[in-house]
């Protein structure tokens, strides 16, 4: 079948900006990335550490906590409705109404962090601690800020927390796992993707994060096998499906790896590196027509990226489709 029915996306002046900033942004200062430097392709995207869900309040017990309780319960109704600036209004409200309400800075945290306001919702976690300290999810939350910030020393002292007060939460074992991800301590993030796993079946980046770092071991078919394990729980997972690509196309399966890596594209259509794997694909099936197609397009998108780098590696590789293409049959 033809690279262009398959592979045909849309204009680049659609792009979205969203996707294009979080493509860029997304994974400065968490981890290390996982190079393919044999495969001739362009590491994957690093996805962020997950936030937890809103605390509810206890029952109210004076009649400052109750007004605080409602302004806490229009807080969480305005983030159902993705009102990220009501919904920080309604928290800070409850707080001045109730200044020792954990569930008012918690969930006043996860607002700010979704907003990306990292520093704010680090402190509203630390508060809501210093109100509760028993309350594990914003141990969990604070460690998960501090490690996107690139403090992970203060990040895994958090976490650590976080799963003392809680063993079974498995978020608080996905974060630690990336905090040993990226001081270098593989054996202790393995340790803690594997348990994030045990105990959340609905979660698809441990699976992911613990098959990079068999990648990062040589250990293709455990890595395989994880990263399988993501898709399965998440089918719409772009990266963990271009990293099943790039094992594929190592080991010579090409109709494996361009399926995979058509699927990242279905997930994600701005996804460059996508392109870029089948292009590779197509050149090494003697496709270099297919292969100018998906170039072209991973190389506009690297380049509306700014990742100048694979941009100027697309071009190459597209004129090395375009050479083969004119050559004598």
């Amino acid at each position: 079948m033809s690279g262009e029915r398959h592979w045909q996306r849309q204009p680049v002046k659609q792009i979205s900006m969203a996707l294009v900033l979080l493509l860029l942004n997304v994974v400065a200062g968490v981890m290390a990335r996982v190079e393919r430097v044999n495969a001739g392709l362009p590491p994957e995207r690093i996805a962020p550490s997950r936030p937890a869900a809103p605390v509810t309040p206890a029952l109210p017990q004076t009649p400052e906590q109750q007004a605080s309780d409602a302004k806490l319960a229009e807080g969480l109704s305005y983030i159902q409705q993705n009102q990220l600036d009501q919904a920080i209004a309604a928290f800070q409200q409850a707080i001045t109404l109730s200044p020792r309400s954990a569930p008012a800075y918690y969930n006043l945290g996860l607002a700010l962090r979704q907003q990306g306001q990292l520093q704010p919702s680090a402190t509203a976690f630390y508060q809501a601690i210093q109100a509760d300290p028993n309350l594990a999810m914003a141990y969990a939350n604070l460690g998960a800020a501090l490690l996107e910030g690139g403090n992970s020393s203060q990040a895994e002292d958090y976490l650590q927390r976080a799963v003392e007060l809680d063993p079974n939460m498995s978020l608080g074992h996905y974060n630690l796992g990336l905090v040993k991800r990226q001081q270098g301590d593989v054996a202790a993030a393995i340790t803690e993707f594997r348990k994030a796993m045990n105990l959340s079946t609905t979660a698809a980046e441990p699976a992911y994060h613990l098959g990079l770092l068999y990648l990062q071991q040589g250990k293709s078919r455990e890595a395989a096998e994880s990263l399988q394990k993501a898709v399965a729980v998440n089918p719409s997972y772009a990266e963990a499906h271009y990293s099943l690509g790039t094992i594929w196309y190592e080991q010579g399966r090409l109709d494996d790896a361009l399926n995979a890596f058509r699927r990242a594209a279905e997930a994600n259509p701005n996804y460059p590196n996508a392109y870029y794997g089948a292009g590779l694909v197509f050149l090494r099936q003697g496709k270099p027509t297919d292969a100018q197609q998906v170039l072209q397009y991973a190389q506009t998108l690297f380049t509306a990226q700014q990742n100048n780098q694979w941009a100027n590696s697309s071009a190459m590789l597209l004129q090395q489709a375009q050479r083969s293409s004119q050559a004598p049959q």
